[in-house]
């Protein structure tokens, strides 16, 4: 039998679908109904300001942080916050917006262990990148479930431009292994990326000899 793709419709409000669309006059008008709940989840676990800050609608997600109630860290299925979903999609206005409120957490990891800066550095997003690292709060070095940090994504996808932003930090490893003790070097050299392994082998703090956990270099895959 047929079932529609949602099994609980009720759960996706009116103000989910014009948040996700950033039609902000009806937001502006629902958010002023008795009762509505701003924080509601549909079934994915996305707030409406979940959906407008992924879709990068600025007039909505101001509008909905206006009201005294909204919970600016609610997290959805996965994980993810609305800092997160706007970082991942390159919706740097929207990343302003939300990181002017001190209850934003900027360095939130979602149910991988992966945090905005992490996310952003695997999708190339430069401008979120150095938004998030001129931020005190936001760790450069913070591993994901695999032990892999920031730096280690970039280099494995190749993100040349996230990898130098990123080596801009004092505070950050370049050597830093994983769980199976490979390093961005590791990743840069295993997956090809050329221009990634001459940024990460001119350094000195960059050991191209260190082994992984099965004694393998990064020079192994040259």
């Amino acid at each position: 039998m047929w079932r529609p793709i949602y099994s609980k419709p009720s759960l996706f409000s009116g103000l989910h679908c014009s948040s996700i669309f950033g039609i902000d006059e009806i937001v502006a008008s629902l958010v002023k109904v008795e009762g509505c709940d701003v924080n509601k989840k549909d079934c994915r676990g996305n707030t409406p300001l979940t959906w407008a800050a992924g879709g990068g609608h600025e007039e909505v997600v101001k509008t909905l942080l206006g009201r005294d109630d909204i919970n600016p860290n609610k997290l959805n299925n996965v994980g993810e916050t609305p800092l997160y979903r706007a970082a991942i999609s390159g919706h740097e206005g929207v990343m302003k917006i939300l990181l002017r409120r001190d209850d934003v957490n900027p360095d939130k990891p979602d149910i991988a262990g992966q945090t905005p800066l992490c996310r952003s550095a695997i999708c190339g997003r430069e401008g979120v990148v150095k938004i998030l690292l001129g931020r005190d709060d936001v760790n450069p070095d913070k591993p994901d479930m695999f032990g892999r940090t920031p730096l280690s994504w970039a280099a494995l996808f190749g993100r040349e431009g996230v990898v130098e932003i990123l080596l801009e930090r004092d505070d950050l490893d370049p050597d830093k292994p994983d769980k199976h003790g490979r390093t961005p070097s590791y990743y840069a050299v295993r997956y090809r990326r050329e221009e990634v392994v001459k940024i990460l082998l001119g350094r000195n703090d960059v050991n191209p000899d260190k082994p992984d956990k099965f004694g393998h270099t990064p020079l192994y895959y040259r």
